[in-house]
This record gives structure tokens, C-alpha cells and sequence, in this order.
């Protein structure tokens, strides 16, 4: 009489240090899976190459001739550089980013001052009451932008408003200009000369 098999029996072709091999397969993938999970995410964003890293001499399209200086190795996310063959942009419109730091560029149709422009961002955020100090900011150009900087437990910001440069005789027609800094806690400091660098170097555009 035949004894019967008993059901958790392992073959000896199958069996690897009295383990069953056919489990290594899923047991390696899960192990692979959780070791990810737990450490390997960081090391495999680290290794991961950013594809749109600025680079000496790279320059901001900003439409309408206005432009502006990238901090080098920091990342395009938005926005246009200027260069042969590449389509000129049509909007005042950009994204940088950096471990920590975002600066983000944004512009709109405004028949007022850049105060005035400020003014109305910060309405239209519900910060209308949240106003502080404001200082002034004059670029290389010799661009001259109202600033604000804030500081939460979420983070340090600066917000710059410049009013752009529009046809001759037609200033009221100009577009106005956002420049909004916002760094993790603590970070802002660090970043401060590579933040003033890059707004001093906006330049509004021909006149035309």
C-alpha cells in the first residue's frame, strides 16, 4: 500500500538547504520590494539625473524680449530658454527648483504700479491683512521691484513685483511681473545671494 504524500513534502529537486527553491522567486521580490520602500528611495532619487538642469550661460525667455539668469544647476520645472532654433515664449512665465527652494515667475496684464500689483496678488490670496515692511529692489537694468519677505513655520518667502517695460509711450499697457521665492525653514539664508543674484539680473524687454 502506497503511503500517502504528505502535502507540505518538498521534491529533492526542488529543495535548497532544506528550503523549497520554488519560493526564492517571490520571497526575493518582496524582499527587493520592502528593501526599496525602507531605504532604497532616496538612493534611487539621488541617482536619477536631472533632465533640465541650467547650465553656465543659460537664459530665461520671459516673451517680449524681457529675460533673465538662472542660477546654474538648479532645475527648469516651466518656463523657456532663450537659444537658436528654440520658439520665443509667450508669456512671463517660469519654474526653478532646487533641494529646498522654488522661485517661480509669473506675469499678468496690469495697468498699475508694481505696489499696486503686489497689492492685488496678496488680496486675491486672502493675505491683504498679512502685509509687512516692504523694500525696493533695482535690477541690473536698472528695473526697480517692490519686496516682501515672509516667514512661517512652513518656510521663509520673498515676493518681488516689478512693472515690465511695454511700447513706447504705452507704459499703462505693460505687463506686471511676480517673482515668489519660497524656501524650507531655515533655508532661506542659504540661498539669499543666489536669490538676489537672479532677480537683479531680469531685464524688462525692448521698448518699443
Amino acid at each position: 500500500m502506497t503511503e500517502a504524500v504528505p502535502r507540505e513534502w518538498v521534491p529533492v529537486e526542488h529543495r535548497f538547504l532544506g528550503l523549497d527553491r520554488r519560493t526564492f522567486g517571490p520571497a526575493l521580490s518582496v524582499l527587493v520590494i520592502a528593501l526599496v520602500l525602507l531605504a532604497g528611495l532616496p538612493a534611487v532619487n539621488s541617482l536619477i539625473p536631472w533632465h533640465n538642469e541650467i547650465r553656465a550661460g543659460d537664459v530665461l525667455d520671459l516673451g517680449g524680449g524681457a529675460t533673465a539668469v538662472p542660477p546654474v544647476g538648479w532645475q527648469l520645472e516651466d518656463g523657456t530658454l532663450t537659444g537658436a532654433g528654440v520658439a520665443s515664449a509667450t508669456s512671463l512665465q517660469a519654474e526653478l527648483a532646487t533641494g529646498g527652494a522654488t522661485i517661480s515667475l509669473r506675469g499678468a496684464a496690469f495697468a498699475g504700479s508694481a505696489d499696486a500689483f503686489l497689492d492685488q496678488v496678496l488680496r486675491s490670496e486672502g493675505n491683504a491683512g498679512v502685509d509687512g515692511p516692504r523694500g525696493t529692489v533695482t535690477t541690473g537694468s536698472g528695473l526697480v521691484g517692490v519686496a516682501l519677505g515672509s516667514t512661517s513655520p512652513q518656510g521663509d518667502g520673498l515676493d518681488v513685483a516689478f512693472k515690465m517695460a511695454g511700447p513706447s509711450g504705452q507704459a499703462e499697457t505693460a505687463p506686471a511681473l511676480l517673482v515668489r521665492v519660497r524656501t524650507a525653514p531655515g533655508q532661506f539664508e542659504r540661498q539669499q545671494d543666489v536669490v538676489g543674484a537672479f532677480v537683479r539680473s531680469i531685464t524688462p524687454g525692448a521698448s518699443r
